[in-house]
């Protein structure tokens, strides 16, 4: 059983942070290494705040919820 430990605001902050990361790995076409490392980052962000579940809050036991 999977028990969220996202919050609303977090998981708010994680959207915004992960579509701006979004928007730099769009802009970085000349920088591929950096794209991939930003859209990877902006991926992650966005899969922790769509299931509101974080894998090192769950290790560290920490909620935000």
């Amino acid at each position: 059983m999977v028990i969220n430990n996202v919050g609303q605001v977090d998981a708010a902050v994680r959207v915004l942070l992960g579509l701006g990361l979004l928007g730099v790995a769009a802009v970085l076409n000349d920088r591929p290494l950096l794209a991939v490392g930003a859209g990877f980052l902006a991926v992650i962000l966005l899969g922790t705040a769509l299931f509101r579940v974080c894998p090192l809050y769950t290790t560290f036991r920490l909620k935000t919820r």
